[in-house]
């Protein structure tokens, strides 16, 4: 990720509706699943500034940073999570059967080779542990804010799946997220793209989906839409919205 990215995620991730809908969700979601499961080891795989460790660490009794940039791993540790581990998502310094849930938010699609990771993913999770991945949905939807980003691509359900299954893991949920926005956001998404092709520019760090200035009490609005779609994640998986979240067992 460029470096004016990680420090605009860094900056509001506190305030952003964006960041604290998947916080609100994706816990939510995994403490539904759960039930009064209370993992002992937790890896955070591509953790970048550690938005979810604290989140974590509520749900388990202890969590691991991993990310392969030094400076995330500095964030973390200011946060209070001393003990991450630099490291490539191909060749995980753990042994087999090191965790009871690994998490992936929206780090798996930063990773040329999905596959090679899921199979590392599935070697150092216990058996019957679990992994969550989120996941940007629609490779049409690719535009500047995914190169900043620098995303390889996007997903679709199936394609998450099949991930998952050629890692040997077997898929409990797979539901898309940030949905009751998406009527909105498809159609914004689609005219910006719709610009860029009009008017080519270079990769603009400068400039994303979250640089545009909203006041507080908007941010709480989408914010409390984002969430709204919660109580129903619990019970049934979405068949479109903007991400994807999955959880596979071992």
């Amino acid at each position: 990720m460029e470096a004016k990215a990680y420090r605009q995620f860094l900056e509001l991730e506190r305030t952003h509706w964006w960041f604290r809908g998947r916080r609100t969700v994706y816990f939510g979601l995994l403490r539904h699943h759960l039930r009064t499961a209370r993992p002992k080891r937790i890896l955070d795989l591509g953790c970048g500034m550690g938005g979810f460790l604290a989140g974590l660490a509520d749900l388990g009794e202890h969590v691991v940073p991993s990310d392969v940039s030094l400076e995330s791993l500095a964030h973390c540790s200011e946060r209070g999570f001393a003990d991450g581990v630099l490291s490539s998502g191909y060749t995980l310094p753990f042994a087999d059967d090191s965790f009871d849930l690994v998490c992936m938010f929206d780090a798996i699609e930063h990773i040329p080779d999905d596959d090679k990771v899921m199979r590392e993913v599935a070697r150092v999770l216990r058996p019957g542990g679990h992994v969550f991945v989120s996941v940007p949905a629609y490779q049409f939807l690719y535009a500047n804010n995914d190169r900043v980003a620098k995303h390889e691509r996007r997903y679709t359900r199936s394609r998450l799946r099949k991930v998952f299954q050629q890692a040997g893991l077997a898929v409990e949920r797979n539901t898309h997220s940030n949905v009751f926005l998406f009527p909105v956001i498809l159609p914004t998404v689609l005219l910006i793209k719709l610009i860029e092709k009009l008017v080519p520019r270079e990769v603009d760090s400068d400039h994303t989906n979250l640089s545009w200035p909203i006041p507080r009490f908007v941010h709480n609005f989408l914010h409390a839409l984002f969430a709204a779609e919660l109580p129903f994640t619990r019970h049934f998986d979405w068949p479109a919205g903007h991400s994807i979240a999955a959880i596979a067992r071992k």
